[in-house]
């Protein structure tokens, strides 16, 4: 049964649309540029060296290529796998430290939370780095330096230097006990050690190539003007966060804000982990979604630690957890058009269908039951079930609209046998997704008029006289 719900949540689909947005296909074309290229060192967009981000996404990327995967799967696959990964992981690790019921739940609130679910499916960096960040996390709390260093190294070469910083900052608010222990030479040696070896190559074999420019580009521009500047004008409000959060939880937000550590060392450190996650990123002036992805897996763990310890019946907790699966078909509704036009017009046409909401209420009814029985694995399962259905449901009816009303594919589709005589008017949202479908940087018509305009008001083709 879990398998049948990994492939669910996380295959199923998966090229059901084409890549959406800026991020994933530029992101895309970096990596088949390696694979075409051979160069995995100097990441590039459109023949130019691009460092945005550093190269995990894109070597898993051109990995998917050079296996032959295509467009969508090629660089999709290889995040939905390192997610799914790290579920196995994170079982693995949670059984040891908490038991194997705390484990399975944990795995379930973290496998089924909206967040995590819909980054699986994006060619985007904030599952690589959440991952990576996360199994070194785990490995911290074992007490295994060497596994603690080599997996941050993964994390930087995902996401530069978030994950480190989010590590030190967690090390310090658990107290300076934490410090000590981790700094011990023997203990700092190994972290060290397996750190540079992962992480150091890399970066000093793109400084060498690419000199100041590397630097100044990366280091200075996607990490200290980023975050105190708000550089690439991504500003959003002190809060914008929580209400991000509670949404990435769903179904499992009110497990999640009903948590209590106790006197547990395991738990605080967890707390610590998704409290240092969240208040860093609200200090950025920039701030996207995906940035808060990292708190998700201690709090999940949390969740699971307190459905396996806590035995009075959590009845309306649990029940008030299978509410938001009433808005799977609202979702399904908007997210086209939301992508198209934006959420405010995309809102304006939303409805809860009387059926959701009867099958909803059927299955709060089902876990209070169970709750009062004392049979809480049953009360997990049924709002895993259904949340892994609901999903499922939701990816077959909505990818076909995404693609039809917000994606590059069936745009470029419409003019692929007339390939040589396209021009891209105003394009804006879609230029880095048609230009990766075509498989080379489009002209402008301002520039080079052809005889195919590719507009985007309307997301129309229009034949010039």
């Amino acid at each position: 049964m879990a398998a049948a719900a990994v492939s669910l949540l996380y295959f199923f689909q998966l090229g059901g649309m084409g890549l959406v947005g800026p991020d994933e296909p530029r992101y895309a074309w970096i990596g088949r540029a390696m694979a075409e290229s051979g160069d995995w060192v100097t990441p590039r967009l459109w023949g130019e060296p691009w460092f945005e981000k550093p190269p995990l996404l894109y070597w898993m990327t051109a990995a998917g290529f050079r296996l032959g995967l295509g467009d969508e799967w090629a660089p999709r696959l290889p995040v939905a796998l390192l997610s799914a990964g790290f579920l196995v992981f994170f079982w693995r690790r949670l059984s040891r430290e908490f038991g194997e019921e705390a484990a399975w739940y944990a795995t379930a609130v973290l496998a089924t939370s909206a967040g995590w679910v819909a980054f699986s499916h994006a060619t985007v960096v904030d599952i690589p780095l959440a991952a990576t960040f996360g199994a070194a996390m785990l490995l911290l709390m074992a007490g295994r330096p060497a596994g603690f260093g080599a997996l941050l190294g993964a994390s930087m070469l995902a996401k530069g230097l978030v994950g480190p910083v989010l590590a030190g900052l967690t090390l310090a608010a658990t107290g300076w006990r934490a410090v000590r222990e981790a700094a011990r030479p023997a203990a700092a040696a190994r972290f060290l050690a397996a750190f540079t070896a992962v992480a150091g190559p890399w970066y000093v074999w793109c400084w060498a190539r690419n000199g100041s420019a590397f630097v100044e580009e990366f280091f200075w521009r996607h990490h200290v003007a980023r975050f105190s500047a708000g550089a690439l004008e991504h500003n959003q409000p002190f809060w914008f966060f929580v209400p991000v959060l509670a949404a990435g939880l769903l179904p499992w937000t009110p497990v999640c804000a009903a948590l209590r550590t106790g006197g547990d060392r395991r738990c605080r450190f967890l707390l610590a982990w998704a409290a240092v996650t969240v208040v860093f990123f609200s200090l950025s002036r920039d701030k996207l979604p995906g940035y808060v992805l990292p708190a998700l897996p201690p709090l999940a763990a949390l969740a699971g630690v307190a459905l396996a310890r806590q035995r009075p019946p959590m009845r309306l907790t649990l029940a008030l957890s299978a509410l938001p699966l009433a808005l799977f078909p609202v979702a399904a509704a908007v997210l086209p058009e939301a992508l198209n036009t934006g959420l405010d017009q995309a809102m304006a046409a939303a409805r809860i269908s009387p059926a959701a909401l009867a099958g909803v209420a059927a299955l709060a009814a089902g876990i209070w039951w169970a709750e009062n029985r004392g049979r809480r694995a049953l009360s997990v399962a049924a709002l895993t079930v259904a949340s892994a259905a609901g999903y499922a449901w939701m990816k077959h009816t909505t990818f076909p609209a995404i693609d039809q009303a917000a994606g590059a594919r069936a745009l470029w589709r419409q003019v692929e046998p007339h390939r040589d005589e396209v021009c891209l008017g105003e394009v804006r949202r879609l230029e880095y997704g048609l230009n990766y479908y075509a498989g080379h940087r489009l002209p402008a018509c301002r520039e080079r008029p052809q005889r195919y305009r590719i507009e985007e008001s309307g997301v129309v083709v229009s034949l010039e006289p």
